[in-house]
């Protein structure tokens, strides 16, 4: 089940990026003649996206005490619930930077943290500042994958990856708003809005 939600998540995110990509192609002077915009490309279409996914998954991380930093429903012993073993909130943070390094590094060539061993992140990164940096490292990481995508290469499988420069690109934003949004859950149990919710 959780693999068909993600299947379906990548599905919605491909049909939305094709239709901005749509959008961002038509002209703006038949509505504006002095409107004299630099033709968009794919890797500023693609960069937009990530900005969006980072700006929500980075606040929602930022809103969490860190004091609840560790938290998992595992704790709250609720009834008929089964949430044995799931990550933390902190973990989830964690698993969202890693996996943008595993994902985004084959697009740039960069290599991976030696400290980066799974896509659970690094053991020694602990504390809420350590991950909020190497989460907005790992986005660092995203816009220069961005920056390399072009209609010329975008499907082409870059060495030692299964998939196109395309679905790299896309699945990193994909994974990220699928673990966002067990973020916002935690956020919840535990009394807090998240920001994108606060109006």
């Amino acid at each position: 089940p959780l693999e068909a939600t993600r299947m379906n998540s990548l599905r919605i995110f491909a049909a939305t990026l094709i239709l901005a990509l749509s959008a961002l192609g038509q002209s703006t002077k038949a509505d504006d003649p002095q409107a004299a915009q630099p033709t968009p490309t794919l890797a500023y279409a693609l960069d937009r996206e990530i900005s969006a996914v980072e700006k929500q998954v980075l606040e929602a991380a930022e809103a969490m005490p860190e004091d609840k930093f560790n938290f998992s429903p595992e704790s709250l012993n609720l009834p008929g619930a089964n949430y044995k073993g799931v990550r933390t909130f902190a973990a989830q943070v964690k698993h969202i930077a890693a996996s943008n390094y595993f994902i985004w590094s084959g697009l740039t060539g960069d290599k991976l943290p030696s400290n980066l061993k799974d896509g659970n992140g690094p053991e020694d990164i602990k504390t809420k500042a350590e991950i909020l940096a190497f989460l907005k490292d790992s986005f660092a990481l995203g816009h220069r994958a961005t920056a390399t995508m072009t209609t010329e290469n975008m499907l082409q499988t870059p060495e030692h990856s299964k998939s196109t420069r395309l679905r790299l690109a896309t699945f990193g934003v994909a994974h990220a708003f699928d673990h966002y949004g067990q973020m916002v859950e935690y956020l919840r149990m535990n009394g807090i809005v998240p920001p994108a919710s606060q109006g």
